[in-house]
């Protein structure tokens, strides 16, 4: 019996690769940091499905022609074509960074394998990305417009496709062993400031009514929609690290089981895998 392929999520936020408060301006120096890191890990040791926010590219965008709330007008047709447009370039610049380090990246667009009904994936194709997997390259997602069965057309956060991708990955042969997700805070903050280290599910609730949504535009939600899909890949049996980017080698870290200033979403039913 062939064994089953374990991967790991890992976001690169959109408040860490770009400057939320400055449309289309995209951190360079920190995406080329990053590729470098990724180009740095060991491919035997750990495989990952890659992910990355919009930021002030696609979120802007949404934001100026509303694609967020649904496209229930001709004249918002055009709002999706430049909000695709918008999240593919940051998209680019990322796949970009990663093949200058080496990395063999694979990008794949939600709005080409993924259809939602009322803003909620609906339905996705996942064969390419578990081909990109098995052949050994790193599979790049990112938060997309996508075509929605009830809204004409609606975004597609990055947590919403790790989401989707983890319930049809983990029904199969692939078991998701955890979620990592950087962005420019050092994890979740108590009422005191302090960085929560540990988040048990039942907590989960108590800490949504408190947090506040995201810096800049973003129609996504920020930190409290991370949350809430921290909650959900949980229920899964998923476990979540929510840490800080902008700290030089904190991937690795995290990846290697050595611990790092973020917060850990304890997964429900933790499996009984090696943290390498």
């Amino acid at each position: 019996m062939t064994a089953a392929m374990e991967v790991v999520l890992v976001k690169l936020g959109g408040s860490l690769i770009t400057d939320k408060r400055r449309p289309e301006t995209a951190r360079t120096d920190v995406i080329e940091r990053l590729a470098r890191e990724l180009e740095e890990l060991d491919p035997s040791e750990v495989r990952l499905v890659l992910g990355h926010g919009s930021g002030s590219f696609g979120h802007v965008a949404a934001a100026r022609h509303g694609i967020h709330e649904g496209v229930e007008t001709p004249e918002k047709l055009l709002g999706v074509t430049e909000t695709q447009d918008r999240a593919a370039t940051l998209n680019r610049l990322v796949i970009g960074a990663l093949r200058r380090c080496g990395v063999p990246a694979f990008s794949l667009a939600p709005s080409s394998f993924l259809v939602s009904a009322g803003g909620v994936p609906a339905e996705l194709w996942i064969a390419p990305l578990l081909d990109a997997l098995h052949l050994g390259m790193l599979p790049v997602v990112h938060g997309d417009v996508v075509m929605d069965r009830e809204l004409g057309a609606s975004i597609s956060s990055t947590e919403a496709v790790f989401l989707a991708l983890a319930e049809r990955l983990q029904a199969g042969d692939v078991i998701v062993r955890r979620s990592i997700w950087l962005g420019e805070t050092d994890g979740i903050y108590d009422s005191r400031g302090v960085t929560i280290e540990k988040l048990p599910l039942d907590a989960v609730g108590e800490l949504l009514d408190r947090l506040e949504g995201a810096s800049g535009t973003d129609v996504t939600g920020g930190m409290r929609h991370r949350l809430e899909t921290a909650a959900s890949l949980a229920e899964l049996g998923v476990e979540s690290w929510i840490a800080n980017g902008l700290e030089p080698g904190v991937l690795g870290q995290i990846l290697k089981g050595r611990w790092a200033k973020g917060t850990r979403v304890l997964a429900a039913a933790p499996r009984s895998l090696s943290t390498r």
